[in-house]
């Protein structure tokens, strides 16, 4: 698996949020309800959308399938100047990523990003920064199709090692 490391700037995003788990997951209810509004949203940059997970800051150091994160459908857009009602604006923090594209059925990825999280990341000089993650769906998206392709962003930043 190829990963590459991304410096990004911040971004400017439109979306819907929706506070949930692994094991009660409204992520087709989120994107459902977000694809209905999507043509209202103006100053759009690109027609890739953002799958955005903010989790709290301990939520991988025991993983537990039921506890909640705050997850995120959204669009990159110029500025939030106009927001159509039911949307928010959202502020992408800049900084280092882990990124690896992803090629298969959206909901077959998890192995994926056990191994960025798990392996790759445990031999990296990198720790997971407390940064939202983040998946690009772009033209070649299809959802749950073997031929569809996303980019997983993992927040990262450097190993600091600690003289005393």
């Amino acid at each position: 698996m190829n990963i590459r490391i991304e410096n990004i700037v911040s971004k400017k995003l439109v979306g819907k949020r929706t506070m949930m788990s692994y094991s009660n997951n409204k992520t087709f209810d989120l994107w459902r309800s977000f694809m209905l509004k999507r043509k209202e949203i103006q100053n759009i940059t690109n027609t890739d959308l953002y799958s955005i997970q903010i989790y709290p800051p301990d939520f991988f150091e025991s993983f537990n399938p039921g506890a909640e994160f705050e997850k995120w459908a959204a669009i990159e857009v110029t500025n939030c100047d106009s927001i159509p009602e039911d949307l928010e604006p959202f502020i992408l923090p800049g900084g280092s990523y882990a990124v690896s594209l992803y090629k298969g059925a959206a909901s077959a990825a998890t192995d994926t990003f056990q191994y960025i999280l798990g392996t790759w990341l445990q031999k990296s000089n990198f720790t997971l920064d407390n940064r939202p993650h983040f998946e690009i769906l772009g033209e070649k998206y299809k959802n749950e199709d073997p031929d569809s392709e996303e980019e997983i962003w993992i927040p990262i930043k450097t190993n600091q090692l600690v003289r005393i």
